[in-house]
């Protein structure tokens, strides 16, 4: 009566002329008998045991595993974790963060034009990581990344007004001395969350161009050094090593010091290409939430024996500078 019928507890009394609270008991003592069994039915597309099994490998505060299929090209996966990206934030965001973004990535790109106004304040402010100045013909994506975001949780866009690297350490530190730069530094040093793309060695198309890409003598000496991704220009290995070396005197974006301080560090990334990277980025700990795809997923738990997840079994607590 109560569970195929629908009837209502009080209305089964009535009409079999016991106690209301009689009714209740037999109903528990049905679930003890295992007369009445909850059986629940994960949906297509929902990946919670492989989501478990990555924050349990990985030590992650939450990952996201989204659906695509084995012949989906790298526009389509973009999308897909845009997409998963845009939800999780929309369902998590506080609004009191402060956040940070990575500059020049496709996949963030993806993310905020698949995001819808919040109906109240979603953030603070919105924060640059790394340089957003480049080649004119695609700084505005960098610029609209943080724009965008901001404008859709009703927070205030802050801009790094430099390049992500430029030709020396004299740049730099002049770079640096300016107010706003320092201004920007300051609030580096506030955030509660970042919103990072992980890189591959090789750069993205939007990178090549915008002239924030490491040149291929540095990409070369950083390849012999065993490099395989980067976050915000910070370079590591495989198992999560820091081997940016004096390149870092080069770029102006967040410290490692200043990133690592960051509470919740969301990755979002995927595809091929990205698995070495994003398998580095969880060894090292760069980030500490994960949105990706299923093959990649697949890859970093051994699914397909893409990476090597016996390197990264227990995420690194710090990388060297």
């Amino acid at each position: 009566m109560y569970h195929e019928r629908g009837i209502r507890q009080a209305d089964i009394a009535t009409a079999l002329n016991i106690s209301q609270a009689k009714v209740s008991r037999l109903l528990k003592r049905a679930f003890e008998l295992g007369i009445v069994r909850t059986t629940v039915m994960v949906a297509p597309g929902v990946h919670t045991a492989l989501e478990d099994e990555l924050q349990a490998r990985y030590g992650l505060l939450d990952a996201v595993v989204v659906d695509v299929a084995d012949d989906d090209d790298e526009s389509a996966v973009f999308s897909a974790i845009g997409a998963a990206a845009a939800s999780y934030l929309e369902a998590t965001l506080s609004g009191n963060d402060r956040i940070g973004i990575s500059s020049w990535s496709q996949t963030l790109l993806a993310m905020v034009d698949r995001m819808r106004p919040f109906a109240t304040r979603g953030a603070t402010e919105v924060v640059q990581l790394l340089g957003g100045i480049g080649v004119p013909d695609v700084q505005h994506q960098a610029q609209r990344l943080a724009g965008d975001l901001a404008r859709v949780l009703a927070a205030e866009a802050v801009y790094v007004q430099a390049p992500g690297l430029v030709a020396d350490r004299t740049i730099r530190d002049a770079l640096l001395q300016d107010a706003a730069l320092n201004e920007v530094t300051r609030r580096w040093r506030e955030l509660t969350m970042a919103i990072v793309g992980i890189g591959s060695i090789e750069p993205s198309d939007l990178l090549a161009v915008s002239g924030n890409a490491f040149p291929a003598d540095d990409r070369g000496r950083l390849l012999e050094r065993g490099a395989v991704g980067d976050i915000c220009h910070h370079v590591f290995t495989v198992d999560g090593t820091d081997v940016t070396g004096d390149i870092g005197e080069r770029i102006i974006a967040i410290p490692v010091e200043d990133y690592r301080a960051i509470p919740r560090r969301i990755g979002i990334a995927g595809g091929q290409r990205k698995h070495e990277p994003i398998l580095g980025a969880l060894a090292g700990g760069w980030v500490n939430v994960l949105i990706t795809d299923l093959l990649t997923a697949q890859a970093l738990v051994g699914g397909d024996g893409g990476v090597r997840p016996e390197q990264a079994a227990t995420p690194r607590a710090t990388a060297s500078a």
